[in-house]
């Protein structure tokens, strides 16, 4: 994965000079993206659970209802495994963001007596 990186021009007595700076706009957008998928497929899982409230009551003795059962189970794993990877690649991408940040700084600082 590529990070994104700007060049800002910066003008000056000397002409201008070229800076290059990171953003962490994209870091921070994909945290937030995966904190959406993550909720959507908490919200999902719980949909699909409501969903199937009563039918093992009211199809007893159907075989289509365990095969249901099954499929319900399938899925709210499925999900739940979306849920939590999601939950954590959105904190590993706010460290991301960080640390990007934290980067330029002390770049920016090493450089602060040499302009």
């Amino acid at each position: 994965m590529s990070h994104a990186v700007r060049w800002q021009q910066l003008s000056g007595p000397t002409g201008g000079a070229a800076e290059l700076k990171h953003s962490g706009g994209p870091w921070t957008r994909a945290s937030a993206t995966a904190a959406e998928i993550r909720t959507s497929a908490e919200t999902s899982r719980s949909v699909l659970g409501r969903g199937h409230e009563g039918i093992a009551a009211g199809g007893a003795g159907l075989s289509a209802v365990a095969a249901l059962a099954g499929l319900r189970e399938s899925w709210e794993e499925r999900l739940t495994a979306v849920r939590d990877e999601c939950e954590a690649l959105r904190g590993t991408l706010l460290t991301v963001a960080k640390e990007m940040g934290e980067t330029d700084t002390a770049v920016g600082n090493s450089f602060a007596g040499r302009r």
